[in-house]
């Protein structure tokens, strides 16, 4: 097994610069998540690790080893895609012995290969069959499968449950992560879905316009954001990010200033403040972190509410037009839309974001 690492990498098709100067570091035996938008270039790192790409600047290591102009067939990683890219004409047992052959691995050991691996991905019972006698789920195992046969120095999954429903998608990622600690390799696992992100990776990277914004352990990164781009992108509801101004309240202690109100800091975010006053910031504040509360320092005019089951999520407006949601419990009456709402601001769950570069001000 092997690390594999991207240094100040640059990739352009044409005149776009889709990667920018991006940097990663990948250690053996982990799992890491690359999490961004469609078209944010994640799915281009995964390409350029596996040799799809070439580097336009910079250079792709695995293990030891320069890679970034070695032909994909010599790099010693296997890559599921997110179509699955299983040979159609072939059966299943062909499918997953297909990168034996290429080999050149004698039949004896095929054989066995193939089995260990089916019955690691539960598609024993489906070897005879073809790609379209399967169910989304079981053509997505035998993927994997054939990914795994070989035991290569690293795996690239490039969105390989996006096809599929969400039970089954519940189901394979449990699966990965299983795997991914029985086989003991380095994982890289390209998702839009935070959700995956989360609970799949040892460390995520957020990627943004070809640049890593933030890399780090899942809920490190969810509890402090390094830009207002990783907090507005992370959480469902996503961070509520206003407009703010630092300010000093009425009896001298930090504050923030919004369109509504004005909310006391806390002593670990107000040290920030101090030196700074009449400063241009972002706030942003988890909608579980805000309550509505006829006491509330904010008001705010209610636009709509999201019933959920268990909870339910309150849209509010501000007076300048940005909006808060709040995230509450679904006891009690459920307020209009139009109805007046104070809000109370948890001030430990505070962030400060610079308001021209969206970087996180402090710790």
């Amino acid at each position: 097994m092997a690390g594999i690492s991207l240094e100040r990498v640059k990739k352009r098709f044409g005149d776009s610069l889709v990667l920018d100067e991006l940097s990663l570091e990948v250690h053996d035996r982990e799992f890491v998540v690359l999490l961004g938008p469609s078209g944010c270039g994640k799915s281009t790192v995964l390409r350029l690790i596996a040799g799809l790409e070439d580097p336009t600047e910079g250079t792709v290591n695995i293990g030891e080893r320069d890679v970034s102009r070695v032909a994909p067939g010599e790099r010693d990683v296997a890559m599921v895609f997110q179509n699955y890219a299983l040979y159609p004409h072939m059966s299943v047992r062909r499918n997953v012995e297909f990168p034996l052959r290429c080999r050149r691995v004698p039949r004896r050991e095929r054989g066995a290969l193939v089995a260990e691996a089916a019955e690691a991905l539960d598609v024993g019972r489906v070897l005879e069959r073809r790609p379209a006698q399967l169910s989304g789920g079981q053509r997505q195992r035998v993927a994997l499968a054939r990914a795994i046969v070989c035991r290569p120095s690293a795996f690239l999954l490039d969105e390989p449950l996006s096809n599929l429903d969400a039970t089954l998608r519940t189901q394979i990622r449990g699966r990965l992560v299983e795997l991914q600690r029985q086989l003991e390799t380095t994982m890289v696992y390209v998702t839009h879905d935070q959700v995956e992100a989360m609970t799949m990776g040892d460390r995520i990277a957020v990627i943004d316009h070809g640049c890593v914004q933030q890399i780090g352990p899942p809920q490190e990164v969810y509890d402090r954001p390094a830009t207002v781009f990783v907090a507005q992108f992370l959480g469902s509801p996503p961070m509520n990010c206003v407009p703010g101004e630092l300010v000093t309240d009425d009896v001298g202690r930090q504050a923030v200033s919004v369109a509504g109100g004005v909310v006391t800091l806390s002593d670990e975010v107000g040290a920030i403040a101090i030196g700074a006053p009449e400063r241009d910031v972002i706030v942003g504040i988890r909608p579980e972190g805000v309550q509505r509360d006829p006491t509330g320092a904010v008001a705010t005019t209610v636009v709509g509410v999201e019933l959920l089951g268990s909870e339910r999520h309150v849209s509010c407006r501000l007076d300048d037009g940005s909006m808060m949601t709040v995230r509450e419990e679904s006891d009690g009456a459920v307020p209009a839309a139009g109805e007046v709402a104070r809000l109370a601001v948890e001030a430990a769950g505070i962030h400060l974001f610079d308001a021209a570069s969206g970087a996180r001000i402090g710790p």
